[in-house]
């Protein structure tokens, strides 16, 4: 009777191996992992680890350094959070729909600037952000108003990003979009596409995507832009990486730039550089005006 092939050693993240993968993922994207997150890395790449066949995360860390380094997109994609709704923040929604559309509109009745507009959603995950900022654009400078629209929505994730450009989503997200704005912009899925919905071609026009890494690449995506999203993503990077990443945004605007940051991220390290104008928004020019929250 042949003897039975000895069980398979079970797969487990060992501190060192945790420490070799945080520093990588610093270096490679800038997110910082604390020491509370080692079981969310296992569980985001041992199916990757079992998938190739390797036998412990040391294995795939040399995998990724020295025989395959073009796995570490994958690996990336898989740590990557990508939660995200359309209009998250949506009194930012409101300030870009009143008073930026205002002060744009105006400044191009006398000549100021032109009747075009450029928009950066960085960390778009899989295109809420870019495609709220397309429906609140467009409706605010419809196509006949001579208004030009280019909104650049990048990520870290390939895998993000492609589903992001496929523009699909479930019909269950219909809930997070304004009605006037759903019934104008979105597609609601028939037959084989029963229980989706998809953005309208007149807003998938506006928007382009490109994968993109703060952290690492080159800041030259585009711009001068009038206004910058980069929402939800600061919190995950260390403070030097977010001081650096917020000084190259800020390089990328347009005087009299805006930048939209989330609720739980902020300037502050760099004062001076932008004025508050609300919670989480800043302008970079002296004689920005505080937006003053409603009244209950």
């Amino acid at each position: 009777m042949s003897a039975k092939p000895p069980a398979a050693r079970a797969l487990v993240l060992t501190d060192p191996e945790f420490t070799l993968f945080r520093d990588l993922i610093r270096n490679e994207a800038g997110i910082h992992l604390s020491d509370s997150k080692k079981s969310l890395l296992f569980g985001r790449l041992a199916r990757r680890v079992r998938d190739l066949g390797l036998s412990s995360f040391r294995e795939y860390y040399h995998r990724l350094t020295e025989v395959h380094p073009e796995e570490t997109e994958e690996m990336l994609n898989r740590i990557c959070t990508n939660e995200t709704h359309f209009f998250r923040e949506p009194r930012q929604f409101e300030v870009l729909a009143s008073r930026l559309g205002d002060e744009w509109e105006t400044a191009a009745a006398r000549g100021a600037r032109p009747r075009a507009l450029r928009v950066w959603s960085a960390a778009c995950s899989t295109g809420e952000e870019p495609f709220s900022l397309a429906m609140t654009l467009r409706q605010r400078f419809p196509a006949a108003s001579g208004w030009e629209i280019d909104i650049l929505a990048t990520d870290l994730s390939s895998a993000a990003l492609g589903r992001a450009a496929a523009a699909v989503w479930p019909i269950t997200k219909a809930a997070e979009i304004p009605e006037d704005l759903r019934k104008e912009f979105m597609l609601q899925g028939t037959g084989p596409k029963v229980g989706s919905m998809k953005a309208g071609p007149e807003i998938r026009a506006l928007v382009r995507f490109a994968r993109f890494n703060l952290s690492r690449d080159p800041f030259s995506p585009g711009g001068p832009f009038d206004l910058i999203l980069c929402r939800n993503v600061l919190i995950y990077f260390d403070r030097p990486a977010r001081e650096r990443v917020l000084r190259r945004l800020l390089g990328q605007l347009a005087p009299g730039g805006y930048l939209f940051l989330g609720h739980a991220e902020s300037l502050a390290a760099l004062p001076g550089a932008a004025r508050t104008i609300g919670p989480a928004m800043y302008k970079t020019l002296e004689d920005a005006r505080p937006v003053r929250p409603r009244g209950r």
